[in-house]
Parts: C-alpha cells; sequence; structure tokens
C-alpha cells in the first residue's frame, strides 16, 4: 500500500481548501497507486493531479 508523500499531504488540503472556499463540491480524492499521483475530482469537471513533490496541474 502507497501513502501521499507530506508535501503532497499539503498540497492536497490547501486545493480541497480553496475548492470549497469557491464552493466546488469535492467528489474524488484518490491516490494512484501506479503512479504515486493524487487526483481530485471537484465540481462539474475541474480535475487536478498532484505528483510525489506536491507540485500540481489541471488534468487535461
Amino acid at each position: 500500500m502507497r501513502y501521499p508523500t507530506p508535501k503532497q499531504n499539503l498540497t492536497c488540503f490547501i486545493l480541497c481548501q480553496n475548492l470549497t472556499t469557491f464552493l466546488l463540491p469535492i467528489f474524488i480524492v484518490r491516490l494512484d497507486e501506479r503512479t504515486g499521483d493524487i487526483y481530485i475530482l471537484a465540481g462539474d469537471e475541474t480535475g487536478i493531479v498532484i505528483n510525489s513533490n506536491g507540485e500540481w496541474r489541471y488534468d487535461e
């Protein structure tokens, strides 16, 4: 079983807080065990990927 890195944890918390500030519901927060990336699905179509370094990008 994989666990998120400390940098991923902090980035995930900050992003989730910001998303809910904009009143976007968060539907999924998932750690991809193959890649080690965290995936967040919020609102109707906002997908965010957080890599192990804590850097994030919008999912295309």
